[in-house]
C-alpha cells in the first residue's frame, strides 16, 4: 500500500533508538496506563495500536483477544513485529486502515495523527475509524495536555508544537464530536540527566535549552496527557 500523504514522524521517524529512550522514560507511575484502562476495557476484546510506530507498547496489550498494530512508517514495521509474537502488525495510517468494517472493539493512538488544529483536520482518520469499530466501540486518542505540567511548558515555547493546536483547542475539537476528555498528570523519569537533554533536544531542539539550564538537576519532569474517549453510535 503507497501512502501519498504520509509524513514520517520527526521524533521516532528520524532516531528510533533515542524515541525507545523516550517511550521507557513514560508514564513510571502507570498512572496514565490506568486510565487507559478505565476509558476502554481490552480484556478479550480486539484491540488496535494506530500509529504503534516500533510496537514499544504492543506487549503492555497482552489480554486482548486479537491484537493488531498499525503503522504507516514501513522502516518501523520490522521492529514493531519483533516485538511480540502475539500482535499482528500490517502496514496502514488512520485514513487508510487495512482492517475489515465492524471488526474492532478498541482502537488506541497515541500521539498520532489525531492532533486537531487549525492546519489539520482529523475528520477523515475519525471517519475510518468510526468505519472499523463495532457499535459502542471507542476509540481513545492520548494527546498532549498544553495548560498543565512542565511539559506543557515546553509546548507552549515550541512553535511546531504550537501549530499542532494550543491551549485547549484539541479538548474543545472533541468535545463537538461527542467525546469525553480526561486530564491525566503523570511524568518523564529518565536514568541519566544525558538521556533526559537527548530526549528533549529531540522533541524540540533548541527550545529545550532554557528549560534545562534552569533545572540542572532534573532527570524528568511533570507530563499532563489528554485522554479523548470516542464511542461509536
Amino acid at each position: 500500500m503507497t501512502l501519498r500523504d504520509f509524513i514520517p514522524a520527526a521524533n521516532q521517524g528520524a532516531d528510533p533508538g533515542l524515541y525507545e529512550l523516550e517511550n521507557q522514560a513514560l508514564d513510571p507511575e502507570g498512572i496514565l496506563w490506568t486510565e487507559l484502562e478505565k476509558a476502554a476495557p481490552w480484556e478479550d476484546r480486539t484491540l488496535v495500536d494506530l500509529g504503534c510506530g516500533s510496537g514499544f507498547w504492543l506487549p503492555k496489550y497482552h489480554s486482548a483477544h486479537q491484537l493488531i498494530g498499525v503503522e504507516p512508517d514501513e522502516s518501523l514495521l520490522p521492529l514493531a513485529r519483533a516485538r511480540t509474537s502475539q500482535a499482528e502488525v500490517r502496514h496502514g495510517s488512520a485514513e487508510h486502515l487495512p482492517l475489515e468494517a465492524e471488526s474492532v472493539d478498541v482502537v488506541h493512538a497515541r500521539f498520532a495523527y489525531f492532533f486537531p488544529s487549525r492546519h489539520l483536520d482529523p475528520t477523515p482518520g475519525l471517519n475510518e475509524v468510526a468505519r472499523v469499530l463495532r457499535p459502542g466501540g471507542r476509540l481513545v486518542v492520548i494527546d498532549n495536555d498544553g495548560l498543565h505540567g512542565e511539559f506543557a511548558q515546553l509546548l507552549g515555547a515550541s512553535a511546531p508544537a504550537q501549530r499542532q493546536g494550543h491551549g485547549d483547542y484539541s479538548t474543545r475539537w472533541w468535545a463537538q464530536r461527542g467525546a469525553t476528555t480526561t486530564e491525566v498528570m503523570s511524568s518523564w523519569r529518565f536514568t541519566s540527566r544525558d538521556d533526559l537533554e537527548a530526549v528533549l533536544r529531540l522533541e524540540f531542539g533548541e527550545v529545550a535549552d532554557p528549560w534545562l539550564a534552569a533545572n540542572p538537576q532534573a532527570v524528568g519532569l511533570s507530563y499532563g496527557y489528554l485522554l479523548h474517549t470516542w464511542t461509536r453510535p
